[in-house]
């Protein structure tokens, strides 16, 4: 079910009804519902594919049972292991089985060898990587003694299961989360009005500025060799705001939604276009996945406590996982390698930590030094995208040679319509920019203006969701990882 559909406009209401109408009832009931909800939602693309959730659960919650009454640190790991291994099991086989058939395929061939296997006809499970990695943090804290076991199998499904963040994140710690679901849940007005600001954000990013930006990136992307550099070149920037408003508008819906029923969920995205540098860009685009990282394997391999071999080399390994998780393709491990190449200057320096705050605090506009770390650091995360877009290197090494062809100084051509986006993007920049040291674009915008003019200004944006919504509805783009 898509958070832009008419399916989940009439879902959403109705949950949202029948959820507080039983609140009288108990928590425990609150938390089943929520469960079977959540099984409705992500069963409406493939019921097949719940038996997945519930085995995954199931197996995690028996973990953190036995984890809570084992002493001996043996069968502890043990325990572990049986949890990291049927969850990445599931995630490999899904994912990248078919990634690892055809590289051995073309190894073996390549040493002069003759080997004929077929690929699988696998179709990925939605959301896998993002509650794969949610659980996982469960049994890691548990057997960590970071976290008690929980021993409300209900609470813990619907942890796992939570529908407004089950697809595509925020990946959430069981620390954060879990406890949320053991605690009876009151209805705040303040917080609900706000979620749902948070929503029309999500939405305005999502169905006028993303989808509308796929359109121009896949003819860029699609026909390359039939544009010119200016072209391919815009083809790349409208990618990096599509990516953006697609994946910070789901969280936005994902968070908003959570308010509705009482829940806090963590900020996935802060305002990363405004970066002054890659390390900052990368401490505020898709955090969850960051932070996961960083807590369960960069700290494990010795974080920076090392030398700076060590570091550059956990840098490495850290980019390169997060570009293999994103997609089963050579582009996506290049893209992380990439990446890495761009932060290692930093690091080297010492600068990786040089922005922690927000860029211009009490200013209306950036200095012109920050202004161009920043449009400097956009370009560069931009042109790496084009890797990540391409369908594999071969693509990726033709459409960056084409962009940087004379061609580039060319006039693109660009229609009314793209005109038009563009002026969409910088009004989003714009409303983002003011909001950039709160949680969303639209938490303080308006509020203390008079009634009617804040309401002409939400009115105004549910009329351009109307009228630059696509004829179909669109996936979410982080649906496909």
């Amino acid at each position: 079910m898509l958070f832009n559909s008419l399916d989940f406009a009439v879902f959403l209401p109705l949950v949202f009804l029948l959820y507080w109408t039983i609140k009288p009832l108990g928590i425990r009931l609150q938390n089943v519902f929520l469960v079977g909800v959540s099984y409705l939602f992500y069963g409406w693309w493939d019921w097949r594919f719940l038996g997945l959730i519930v085995f995954s659960t199931l197996i995690d919650y028996a973990v953190g049972r036995a984890l809570a009454s084992e002493l001996k640190q043996s069968k502890r790991k043990v325990l572990l292991w049986l949890s990291i291994l049927v969850n990445l099991g599931f995630l490999g086989f899904f994912k990248y089985f078919n990634f690892f058939l055809d590289n051995f395929v073309t190894a073996f061939t390549f040493f002069g060898g003759e080997v004929s296997m077929r690929a699988l006809n696998i179709v990925l499970p939605v959301g896998i990587s993002f509650y794969t990695f949610q659980t996982l943090s469960y049994t890691i804290d548990v057997y960590k003694r970071k976290l008690e076991p929980t021993n409300d199998v209900v609470a813990f499904a619907a942890y796992v299961s939570f529908f407004p963040q089950l697809v595509a994140g925020p990946i959430e710690r069981a620390t954060q989360l879990l406890p949320q679901f053991y605690n009876r849940r009151s209805f705040n007005y303040r917080a609900a009005t706000d979620g749902m600001r948070q929503i029309l954000w999500g939405l305005f990013k999502k169905m006028v500025i993303a989808d509308n930006c796929a359109v121009f990136a896949d003819m860029a992307f699609t026909q390359g060799q039939d544009h010119s550099g200016s072209v391919l070149f815009l083809g790349a920037i409208f990618f990096a705001f599509q990516v953006y408003g697609d994946f910070s508008g789901y969280s936005d819906i994902a968070i908003g939604t959570a308010r509705l029923f009482g829940f806090k969920l963590m900020q996935n995205f802060a305002y990363p276009f405004f970066s002054r540098d890659v390390a900052e860009l990368w401490r505020t685009w898709h955090i969850s996945l960051a932070t996961w990282f960083r807590d369960y394997l960069y700290v494990p391999l010795g974080g920076s406590s090392g030398g700076k071999a060590m570091q550059i080399r956990n840098i490495f390994i850290i980019f390169v996982v997060s570009g293999f998780w994103h997609g089963a393709d050579w582009t996506f491990v290049f893209w992380g390698f990439l990446n890495a190449v761009f932060f290692l200057p930093l690091l080297l320096f010492g600068r990786n930590r040089l922005n922690l705050e927000p860029v211009a605090p009490g200013k209306w506009f950036p200095s012109l030094r920050d202004g161009l770390n920043i449009l400097g650091t956009f370009l560069l995360f931009s042109l790496s995208l084009a890797i990540f877009r391409s369908d594999n290197m071969s693509h990726a090494m033709t459409y960056l040679s084409g962009m940087v062809s004379p061609s580039l100084f060319v006039n693109p051509g660009l229609s009314m319509k793209d005109v038009v986006i563009m002026g969409l993007i910088m009004i989003m920049l714009g409303v983002e920019w003011r909001g950039r040291f709160t949680q969303h674009g639209l938490e303080q915008l308006g509020l203390t203006w008079p009634r009617p003019l804040r309401w002409m200004v939400y009115g105004g944006l549910v009329f351009l969701l109307g009228m630059f919504q696509q004829a179909d509805e669109t996936p979410f783009f982080y649906f496909q990882f």
